[in-house]
């Protein structure tokens, strides 16, 4: 079970005292706390030296009023905790503005955990996993284009090649600042255990090692900058957007996940004598509470506007719930690997969710349907895109929403996921989506003008 925040269990002095020296050790002339507001923007309160202390020890305050979703102004005061363990020296920049990022949880002015901090949230999921005797291990793919830009810097949706899966250079125009991206990260302490360019054109995809929620999700957070910053190093522009460009396969973020047992460390999700070659009972389970929970999660899931343009037939992103051991088209595919590496794909999510938020619905889901004790059904092997409807229906495989305010209708009515999120997120994250709805319909687009301008 991850730590609580080093303000609310006294997290030794010692561990404190390390990352101190480590700071002067290394050089350091900035310290970054950083955090995240709730629809996953990273934030980060920059100090100097002479605060590194009291960075250290929590007193580092901010206005959380200007964060989104967070308090009001009359409450804006709150407070920075750094987990020791997310120190890293960002490996860039002179001697002169070294800088160092260390993950913070958000708390209240009294010290006690703020219910509005995402990291806060998946903690709260990852110990109600401990109270069953589980941990939770992910390991997500998150796909990203990179674009050109204009001569202002502005950027284009023209991208950098036309290659495609798998291609190398001199086809693939971005294996450079890839590897570079790799570079940075292995820098930073990541170990990435693949990198090559996807489906689309412009279109990459960079893997790190599976491991535990809690760090995936501090470490997808700092890869997306790491990946922002190395592009525009490169004079490129690289974007999470689900679906940037229409006639071609949009970017997902999908997320491998099991379940440890606390008691001896081994992968709950295998069982040599389980049905399905090896597929735990407990397993089975799992994908049941995320087949049962899945429309309705899809809204943190997948977050935004476009990711619903993302989440169409044709383009290999699932559009109904399902699970295989075999193809792609379902909601979840369990890989051929057993043993310690027995997990389900989940192929929804996109990157423009928040991971802390992301991680505690899906954990939350599959947690409900290993204690109640739900049937997946029977995987379904064939390729979903090309059954009728009537066939569908003879498999009762439902279908994703078509939008987000779908999505949210959806989500509201859950009270597994709404209770995963709590009540301040769940309550603001809705209504920022609501209005986000809200300015989308009220916009007028260009296919409406190609439409209907010369025809009514």
């Amino acid at each position: 079970m991850p730590a609580a925040p080093a303000s609310t269990n006294g997290a030794s002095r010692a561990k404190r005292d390390e990352v101190l020296a480590a700071l002067q050790r290394d050089g350091v002339k900035f310290l970054r706390l950083q955090f995240t507001d709730i629809l996953g923007v990273v934030k980060n309160q920059e100090v100097p030296e002479s605060q590194f202390e009291k960075a250290l020890d929590g007193e580092i305050a901010f206005d959380g009023s200007s964060i989104e979703g967070f308090v009001r102004i009359e409450e804006s005061d709150m407070l920075l905790s750094p987990d020791f363990d997310s120190y890293r020296v960002l490996p860039w920049g002179n001697t002169s503005t070294k800088t160092a990022r260390i993950v913070c949880d958000v708390l209240n002015p009294d010290g006690s955990p703020f219910d509005g901090c995402p990291r806060g949230v998946l903690r709260r999921n990852l110990q109600k996993a401990a109270a069953l005797g589980y941990s939770m291990n992910v390991g997500p793919e998150a796909e990203f284009f990179l674009f050109q830009k204009r001569e202002d810097g502005s950027p284009t949706t023209i991208t950098h090649d036309h290659a495609a899966y798998f291609d190398l250079a001199p086809i693939d125009k971005g294996v450079e600042c890839r590897q570079a991206i790799v570079n940075t990260l292995v820098a930073l302490g990541y170990e990435v255990e693949a990198a090559h360019h996807e489906v689309a054109p412009g279109q990459h995809e960079i893997d790190f090692k599976y491991g535990d929620a809690l760090s995936c999700a501090d470490n997808l957070t700092t890869f997306r900058l790491v990946v922002r910053k190395v592009a525009d190093d490169f004079g490129l522009h690289a974007t999470f957007m689900p679906k940037p460009i229409f006639g071609i396969n949009g970017s997902g973020m999908h997320c491998h996940q099991s379940l440890a047992s606390l008691k001896d460390g081994k992968n709950a999700f295998y069982d040599a004598k389980g049905k399905y070659r090896g597929i735990s009972t407990l397993m089975l389970h799992y994908i049941g509470g995320l087949l049962e929970h899945g429309r309705n999660f899809s809204a943190v899931t997948n977050p935004i506007v476009n990711s619903y343009k993302r989440l169409v037939p044709g383009y290999e992103a699932p559009t109904h719930l399902a699970w295989s051991e075999r193809n792609r088209s379902p909601l979840i595919r369990v890989p051929e690997r057993r043993g310690e590496g027995t997990r389900c794909e989940l192929r929804m999510p996109d990157p423009s969710t928040n991971p802390y938020l992301a991680f505690s619905v899906m954990l939350a889901a599959g947690l409900d349907g290993v204690r109640r004790k739900l049937d997946p059904g029977e995987p379904v092997n064939r390729n979903i895109y090309e059954m009728s409807a009537r066939e569908r229906a003879r498999h009762h495989i439902k279908q994703l929403p078509g939008n987000l305010s779908e999505a949210l209708d959806c989500l509201e009515k859950d009270e597994v996921v709404c209770e995963a999120l709590g009540n301040h997120v769940l309550t603001n994250f809705v209504e920022a989506k609501r209005q986000e709805w809200q300015e989308y319909i009220a916009q007028v687009h260009p296919w409406e003008i190609d439409r209907y301008l010369s025809v009514y």
